[in-house]
């Protein structure tokens, strides 16, 4: 009875006892000697963090000792185990982060009222080609965009864009933000529109198309590398309230719609 009583006592203990010293041979031997089991002796070793003497003459000493082979091989067990690798806690990604990984596009970062960014991804928007031919004379093509603002909206004069561009995004236009143009957009009674091309007469009713856009309404931006595939572009010059868009300039066509990402800014 009193060994049972004992048993209780330093499973009741025992924890608190290891947690204060890590077990070493000396350790196992008072346990043993104190009439311990063999099972309870074997499951102390193996959850608690010790220092063994593993070798020949440690293992002879835990022997001369009256420790048992169970009990020696948990001792070898927990020696040779290797070290816990520590798990790492996963970080959530903060999809306003531009460090963060996001989707291939351009986004937009908004500021709220307290400062906080939002990154918010553009569009593509929708449009048609207007190309109307006369006489000999050169006439725009122009890309005309349904609506008289864009849904995307930000009150900074100098937003901030950042362009994601992974190999195998599917952007056949990616790469570097210099194939985009930022330009101003001409709003219309129930559209807004920009020229992206001319048709140059050659003959007579033979024209030849000229991709490009009007200089004028290109406005000057800076494009930093941030990270691979990343890029941050701010314009060089405060933005007048209006319409703008990114076009981009290497999928220019006579006929095809251009890949456009319109926003608009908004007086303070």
């Amino acid at each position: 009875m009193r060994k049972i009583i004992l048993t209780i006592v330093f499973l009741a203990i025992c924890p608190l006892v290891v947690a204060q010293q890590a077990l070493n041979n000396d350790s196992v031997i008072k346990l043993v000697k104190a009439g311990l089991s063999d099972d309870l002796i074997v499951s102390t070793v193996s959850a608690s963090a010790g220092t063994y003497d593993i070798s020949a003459d440690g293992i002879i000493a835990l022997k001369t000792a009256g420790v048992s082979d169970k009990v020696v091989a948990a001792i070898v067990a927990k020696a040779t185990a290797p070290a816990p690798v520590a798990t790492p806690v996963p970080v959530a990604e903060d999809p306003n982060d531009p460090a963060s990984p996001h989707e291939p596009g351009i986004y937009l970062m908004v500021r709220s009222p307290d400062g906080k960014g939002k990154m918010v991804l553009m569009e593509r928007t929708a449009s048609t080609n207007e190309r109307v031919a006369m006489g000999f004379f050169s006439r725009p093509i122009k890309a005309k965009i349904p609506g008289l603002a864009a849904s995307l909206r930000t009150s900074e004069s100098k937003p901030v864009f950042y362009m994601y561009f992974p190999a195998g995004s599917g952007f056949s236009h990616a790469g570097s933000p210099s194939q985009f143009a930022l330009l101003t957009l001409d709003a219309k009674k129930d559209h807004r529109e920009t020229e992206i091309g001319r048709l140059k007469p050659v003959a007579q009713n033979s024209y030849m198309a000229v991709m490009g856009f009007d200089q004028t309404k290109i406005v000057k931006n800076s494009a930093q590398k941030t990270g691979p595939y990343v890029f941050k572009v701010t314009p060089d010059a405060d933005l007048l309230p209006g319409e703008y868009a990114f076009i981009a300039a290497s999928e220019l066509s006579e006929s095809a719609p251009a890949t456009i990402f319109d926003f608009g800014v908004d007086a303070k």
